[in-house]
């Protein structure tokens, strides 16, 4: 007998609704980074809880057109936004605050949710943005180490996965939007370096290579696995190279062996959304739904067991935006698995 699925539905209604009840100052249009206000040192979160925001209600649109959820997050991500050389991109803090450093990962994956949102709606306001985004992650890139992106402007000793993952990403979404082969030529340059530098022996990504030491930060965290197995399948789409869905195939399988344990994933949420990501994306291509099943149930469980009378969720007494948001993204995705 087939299970029914949970109801996703209801619990993305719940969440959203926390979301704005309990992070949001309608004042400012700001959102907040806790729901501990006293901790909350300024009147805004960091932008990295936006990330997570902007792409979870672009799910959220998925599942309801004709609704603007996306709308009030792209407004609030506005307020970071920083026009200063060598390129426009946001930064970490709201800019009339002060200028704050800008990271390449924090703008790539807006830019990804814009692409996504592009890629559904057609509208060309995102696909400027993220072409705008794109420019600013470029200045990232250089030839030490033989390329690969830093982490963030102004700090030339980090290059890590988590901003060469979703930079291959970005990159292969605006060739599939344009058919322009820069795009596509720094996705394999970056995809070449990454592998080259942070592939772990037992299948996952490592965090970063230092620099000028080229010595490894052996952290192992699921969304840098997520965006190498997404990227793979994405080049598996556009070149239709059989050895791209080997990969990808291989990675999914080490990555379920490697971090699913105990029953459970890894604790951070949003991590583990993006991880998602690169499970459904591989799905679309083989089919092999029993590969998404372990995600499936440790979203079941943390709904179970992982939530507050309030319906916060989070391990912690302390609720975060960013667990809400990841958690928001993994349930809308699911409620459209078929």
């Amino acid at each position: 007998m087939l299970q029914a699925q949970p109801d996703y539905k209801g619990r993305i209604k719940r969440i959203h609704e926390n979301i704005y009840q309990v992070f949001y100052v309608p004042a400012t249009g700001y959102f907040t980074e806790t729901n501990v206000k006293s901790k909350n040192d300024n009147p805004f979160s960091y932008l990295w809880p936006l990330c997570g925001l902007i792409q979870a209600t672009n799910e959220m649109e998925q599942l309801e057109p004709s609704k603007k959820y996306m709308e009030p997050v792209v407004k609030a991500i506005n307020q970071y936004y920083n026009p200063n050389p060598p390129a426009p991109g946001y930064q970490a803090m709201i800019f009339k605050a002060k200028p704050d450093t800008r990271y390449i990962d924090d703008n790539q994956w807006i830019g990804i949710a814009y692409m996504d949102a592009y890629a559904r709606t057609k509208n060309k306001k995102y696909l400027t943005l993220a072409e705008e985004i794109y420019r600013f992650m470029l200045t990232g890139y250089d030839q030490a180490s033989g390329g690969g992106l830093y982490w963030r402007e102004n700090d030339k000793t980090t290059k890590n996965t988590c901003s060469n993952g979703p930079g291959i990403i970005l990159a292969l979404q605006l060739y599939q939007a344009t058919k322009q082969q820069q795009y596509l030529k720094l996705a394999q340059d970056l995809y070449t370096w990454t592998n080259k530098y942070l592939l772990a022996p037992e299948g996952v990504y490592y965090d970063a290579v230092k620099l000028p030491s080229l010595k490894i930060d052996s952290a192992t965290y699921t969304y840098n696995t997520g965006t190498m197995l997404e990227s793979n399948v994405m080049l598996y789409t556009i070149t239709k190279n059989k050895r791209y869905l080997q990969e990808a195939q291989r990675i999914a399988q080490a990555a379920e062996k490697y971090f699913y344990k105990k029953n459970k994933l890894p604790d951070h949420y949003w991590f583990n959304a993006v991880f998602l990501r690169g499970y459904l994306a591989l799905y679309k291509v083989d089919k092999n739904k029993k590969q998404l099943q372990f995600i499936i149930d440790d979203a079941e469980r943390i709904w179970q067991q992982e939530r507050n009378e309030q319906d916060l969720l989070g391990k912690k007494q302390e609720k975060t935006l960013i667990d809400q948001a990841g958690m928001l993204e993994i349930y809308a995705r699911l409620a459209r698995l078929k």
